[in-house]
């Protein structure tokens, strides 16, 4: 037998492909399209996108549903823009999940791009969080109401760390380059050309001496005064009014302060947690956890995650019952406790209700939040911080019997309080309580362990409501109670499958809006992969227990 008398690249090319082969019933992608997408159709009607889009100019709209769909599933399998769309063109699985045929017109990679910032501008950075999150609570896997888990994680951003001097050098070079772009010649200032060869045509010589650099930080700070002084001297909504302009100035402030009548530019000896420290992401906080060798800093933001925490035992082989219920972006410079109203807010705003039941560590826990659990008749479990007097080697606040209501305090050596005096702050209005044992110190054999060299006697000072950090205190100690804690420890497993499996370590975009929308997006894509492995799993425990047919007679 011979063969055809025809070259390989004259083979007819052939496009049939059989679906139900490549996706079965129990398939990932297929799955999407019949639990997922139904969700991102229906959030059509609710993408307030028409003002956005020109109906009777330009090119035509791309369907934005295949749009948000092709976002999720970038942050489903960690895909960029460019590649989703090439995944898109040859992969019958993402063309299922759309509900595509292989083969339909594409569009470019740079209209999911343009997609975010639409739903950035028009405020639906949420939506698709939402949408997926309602189809939970619709199905019954998170119910409106539940006990959940709580915890935050650092976020680096998408910026390189500068120090100050850095800094301020690269603001005065963007606003330099943006004045250049509107200024004229004759408008520009007498020193325009000295600052223009030092921050724009020059670098700096990282190897140069600790004094020398020094010498070019103060530098930089006068000549971003001297440039701030003229811009402030032309008239309101000029060239000089520039957002970089207006940049620099927040720079100059948080880095310099102006000393004497020469107005010096002086480095300032504190400088704000929040200040700026690339111009080129200024959202983009420092912000640091732990202490000592277990110290991590970063420049980002802070990311809480709260999730459902059934207590449901699973089936060998069953996948989580656990979806994430909310996820809040804020400064990388606030406390954990600082992102506990915010995630309240938020999950109200997505139609459900306070947990009765709240696990988490012990940065989410004080005196405050105890007693606002106590009032919401909600349960806060976690374990209170030790006392900061605590260092191991004398008696610290945790070692005293005290009743502030009562003013009554005993210490180790069981005696009673002498003195106790109420304060209170007249700029706060926080209100604390002295305890003092001036005469039963003196022949106390414990003495030592507990007065500090140079005092005679022993104090202590607690807040008006101590006895509620006490108890807890006192509580956490029991086998019932550590058992409790025990719940929120799944949670940091959740934060490590969102790091290491959706990107939610660092930032694929600048500025916190956009860094918001990348995290709702990984905390939809979240949810929907738990989501498809409940139903996969389901699916085959369904074929598992399916009765043998025999047959008749």
């Amino acid at each position: 037998m011979s063969l055809p008398n025809f070259t390989l690249l004259e083979l007819p090319v052939r496009m049939e492909v059989d679906v139900d082969r490549l996706c079965p019933a129990s398939d990932r992608y297929r799955i999407f399209g019949q639990q997922i997408y139904p969700l991102l159709v229906a959030a059509r009607q609710v993408l307030e996108l028409e003002a956005a889009y020109c109906l009777d100019n330009g090119r035509a709209g791309i369907e934005p549903v295949w749009l948000l769909g092709v976002g999720l599933l970038q942050f489903l399998e960690r895909v960029p823009d460019r590649q989703a769309v090439e995944l898109l063109k040859y992969h019958v699985g993402w063309n299922l999940a759309l509900r595509r045929a292989v083969g339909e017109p594409l569009f470019h990679w740079s209209l999911l791009w343009v997609f975010r910032k639409r739903l950035v501008e028009h405020e639906q950075s949420r939506l698709v969080f939402q949408k997926i999150l309602d189809g939970l609570v619709e199905v019954g896997l998170v119910p409106r109401r539940s006990r959940q888990r709580l915890d935050a994680t650092q976020m680096f951003g998408l910026v390189s760390r500068l120090s100050c001097l850095d800094c301020v050098r690269e603001s005065l070079r963007l606003a330099l380059q943006e004045l250049e772009q509107s200024l004229g010649q004759s408008t520009r200032p007498a020193f325009w050309a000295e600052l223009w060869e030092r921050y724009v045509e020059s670098r700096l010589d990282y190897k140069a001496g600790s004094e020398a650099l020094a010498r070019k930080f103060q530098q930089a700070g006068q000549d971003a005064a001297r440039l701030l002084d003229w811009g402030r001297g032309l008239a309101e909504g000029q060239a000089a009014q520039g957002e970089q302009m207006q940049l620099l100035q927040r720079v100059f402030d948080e880095q310099f302060e102006l000393v004497g009548p020469e107005r010096v530019a002086t480095a300032r000896p504190e400088r704000p947690s929040d200040r700026v420290q690339n111009p080129h992401e200024p959202e983009a906080h420092y912000g640091a956890k732990g202490k000592g060798e277990s110290k991590r800093e970063h420049v980002g933001y802070k990311i809480q995650v709260a999730e459902t925490a059934n207590a449901q035992l699973l089936a060998q082989g069953e996948p989580t019952r656990q979806f994430l219920t909310g996820i809040v972006t804020q400064p990388a410079e606030q406390g954990d406790e600082a992102g506990v109203e915010p995630m309240e807010k938020q999950q109200a705003e997505l139609g459900l209700e306070k947990p009765p039941v709240q696990y988490v560590d012990s940065a989410y826990i004080s005196t405050a939040e105890l007693l606002r659990a106590q009032a919401e008749g909600r349960q806060l479990i976690g374990p209170a911080a030790p006392s900061a007097q605590s260092n191991g080697s004398r008696f610290s606040s945790e070692d005293f019997a005290v009743k502030v209501e009562e003013r009554r305090a005993v210490c180790p050596a069981g005696k009673e309080n002498t003195q106790c005096s109420r304060l209170e702050e007249k700029q706060t209005g926080r209100v604390s309580y002295r305890f003092e044992w001036s005469t039963h110190c003196a022949e106390c054999p414990l003495r030592a362990q507990c007065v500090a060299p140079g005092l005679r006697h022993r104090s202590l000072v607690v807040g008006e409501h101590h006895s509620v950090l006490q108890a807890r205190r006192a509580e956490q100690r029991t086998p019932a109670f550590q058992e409790q804690c025990r719940q929120r420890i799944p949670i940091e497993g959740t934060i490590s499958e969102l790091k290491r499996g959706h990107g939610l370590g660092r930032a694929r975009y600048r500025g916190r809006a956009r860094v918001e929308l990348q995290n709702f997006f990984i905390g939809a894509a979240c949810n929907a992969k738990r989501w498809i492995n409940r139903v996969v799993w389901e699916l085959k425990q369904s074929h598992a227990v399916q009765p043998l047919l025999l047959p008749s007679g």
